[in-house]
């Protein structure tokens, strides 16, 4: 089942992601006809993929990528540690307060204070 992109906006942002890859293609001097031969598909799919054409396939889209040296920005492509929003949501998610739980160290007794050793290092940082 083909879905098709109903949102304008995702509409112009394949259109986009298609004139760069028209342009990444020609800086690199590849002829359209190169270009299929090397990603495997026709030179039809190419015209529709440099068009944005959401009927053409992710494996499409990575196989040009890898022609193209660019095959890293796919695996790249919302990583976790770069998803601002994710990470922003990640942080919004802590805890405001953190209690000790109860039972896992009573205070004032001199027995803690054996127990545990200072692992305060030379900066107070004690991991």
């Amino acid at each position: 089942m083909v879905v098709k992109v109903s949102s304008l906006n995702a509409r112009r942002a394949l259109e986009a992601l298609g004139a760069n890859i028209k342009t990444a293609r020609r800086k690199r001097r590849i002829s359209v006809q190169g270009f299929a031969e090397r990603v495997g598909v026709s030179e039809s799919t190419i015209s529709r993929l440099e068009k944005g054409d959401d009927g053409v396939s992710i494996g499409t889209l990575a196989m040009a990528c890898l022609v193209l040296g660019e095959i890293g920005r796919i695996s790249d492509f919302l990583d976790p540690g770069s998803d601002d929003t994710g990470l922003l949501l990640d942080r919004q998610a802590l805890p405001k307060r953190i209690d000790r739980k109860r039972g896992s160290r009573p205070t004032g007794s001199a027995k803690d204070e054996t127990a545990l050793p200072n692992s305060d290092d030379d900066e107070g940082v004690g991991f």
